[in-house]
């Protein structure tokens, strides 16, 4: 209100052409009136409301028992796949070197979303601050970069084990499995700090409510009232590049091994070669097929909680399914885990 009759002041003075200059009146204006004209800063902003999943109120804690049992199965799951790799000399091989990673990135990665889901629907209280919601989408950008990363690594293990065998031992040895291992934590590193610090320069507008029950970067994106277009550059150049280049090198690697089954004669040489390749095709199929699902279908809507419901698949599902995947086809998984818990060797 003040503000408004300093400026009829000012207009009225300058319209009867004072001799004055009208900056000497503004000295007279008290500085915090001054300071109130100054327009609002929308990046100052505090905190972000997490929708969460399109659930009625009563079956809340239906939904919060079920996704706190699939949140312990996967730790607990994932963990026992380390710890048999780790104790089990049998598995000190790279493919299983690998799958100890995996798995390792699997608990990190359900742990940065199932918690602070788990605590909004215990608490009836959907808020993330600013700070809480830009870390947890670089951690998840960070173990998915790194599962995808790791899926064509693991692909390419299979394919030295397959097309050759002869020089396997020779190749895959512990320090490539380690060098390996450590540039795809140092890609996916580089590529959440690349969306974090583009995500920095946005300022944001109310409200600022995300369709989903994390923090994910598409949705985080839309919300920006400021211009975004270099931000979808970026994120869409990084999903053709860092995405698109893992799985065709998956695709490149398992065509080549389907022609070295073909070759082999016996069908039980077959058999035991196509098996050691089927839990990584089903993690490869799940984890490809549900991202394809979410982000590039057609009729998938990013401001919906249609989108919420199918993030379930990667952010919960995935995660709990490997351990069974990798376990229940593999004889040497399954030993292990007998003689860990157990104690028979």
């Amino acid at each position: 209100m003040r503000r408004d009759r300093a400026s009829d002041i000012i207009i009225k003075l300058q319209g009867k052409n004072l001799d004055f200059h009208t900056e000497t009146f503004l000295l007279e204006i008290p500085s915090s009136n001054i300071n109130n004209m100054e327009p609002e800063n929308d990046t100052q902003i505090s905190e972000f409301i997490l929708l969460g999943l399109p659930v009625e109120q009563e079956l809340q804690p239906f939904f919060f028992g079920l996704f706190l049992s699939m949140y312990l199965i996967s730790i607990f799951g994932n963990l026992l796949i380390i710890l048999a790799t780790i104790t089990d000399s049998h598995l000190h091989t790279p493919m299983y070197f690998f799958l100890s990673n995996l798995s390792f990135c699997d608990m990190l990665s359900i742990t940065t979303t199932v918690p602070k889901m788990l605590m909004n629907m215990q608490k009836q209280r959907k808020v993330i601050s600013y700070g809480g919601c830009l870390t947890q989408m670089s951690f998840f950008l960070f173990f998915s970069g790194f599962n995808d990363f790791l899926l064509a690594v693991m692909a390419y293990d299979r394919f030295m084990a397959i097309c050759h065998p002869l020089h396997y031992t020779a190749i895959m040895n512990p320090q490539l499995c380690i060098l390996l291992v450590m540039v795809c934590w140092i890609l996916s590193a580089l590529h959440s700090l690349l969306h974090s610090l583009m995500m920095l320069r946005l300022s944001f507008c109310s409200p600022l409510e995300i369709p989903n029950f994390f923090c994910d970067l598409n949705l985080m994106i839309q919300l920006a009232c400021s211009d975004f277009f270099l931000n979808y550059i970026v994120m869409y150049s990084g999903a053709v590049v860092l995405g698109g280049g893992p799985l065709a090198w998956i695709l490149f690697s398992y065509s080549k091994i389907v022609s070295s089954i073909c070759v082999i004669s016996s069908a039980q040489g077959k058999y035991k070669a196509f098996s050691t390749c089927a839990s990584h095709l089903s993690v490869v199929s799940l984890f490809y097929g549900t991202c394809i699902g979410v982000y590039l279908s057609p009729t998938a809507s990013h401001s919906s909680h249609s989108n919420a419901a199918a993030s379930v698949m990667y952010t919960m599902v995935i995660p709990m399914l490997n351990p069974f995947i990798y376990s229940l086809r593999n004889k040497d998984i399954k030993e292990a885990l007998k003689i860990f818990l157990m104690g028979n060797p």
